[in-house]
């Protein structure tokens, strides 16, 4: 039986909010996990990841729940050691606006799932030539997941 969870992360860099859902892009990023489902979703949907991703992410200096527990509405701010980029081609810099992750978790065995990350994001047109593509964080933060998913699972054996 097919199982799946969505999480949705909703990321506002800078002070645009003008973004019309048309206007955004979109990259999907999907990584096969030795772990089942329930476990990944578990760690998505408790903040683990905040907890996991703070020592594995050399950019990160802090990531802290100002709002909620996890679910819809959940707000979370990232501190980036100083002068850090914070996103792949220095996002604010090129005039990225908005960045939306969403994670989706599809059971594929009972012993193992698919993290697919699909990530929405909007450029200000003055800076639409230089499109960052915002994904190394998200899928640093993707590959610490799976890498502690994964080791949990050998540990539980």
């Amino acid at each position: 039986m097919l199982k799946q969870f969505s999480l949705v992360f909703f990321v506002l860099f800078a002070c645009y909010v003008g973004v019309n859902s048309r206007e955004l892009k979109h990259i999907t990023k999907e990584l096969e996990v030795d772990a089942p489902a329930y476990e990944a979703w578990e760690l998505y949907r408790n903040l683990g990841l905040i907890n996991i991703i703070v020592p594995k992410l050399p950019n990160v200096q802090s990531t802290q729940v100002l709002k909620g527990d996890g679910g819809i509405g959940t707000v979370a701010k990232t501190t980036f050691v100083p002068a850090a980029k914070a996103l792949e081609g220095d996002c604010l810099a090129f005039g990225c606006s908005v960045l939306i992750v969403e994670f989706d978790i599809k059971e594929k065995s009972q012993n193992s799932c698919i993290i697919k990350s699909i990530i929405s994001y909007a450029v200000k047109k003055e800076f639409e030539a230089k499109d960052p593509k915002p994904t190394l964080p998200i899928e640093a933060a993707t590959q610490a997941s799976k890498e502690y998913l994964e080791r949990e699972t050998i540990n539980d054996s």
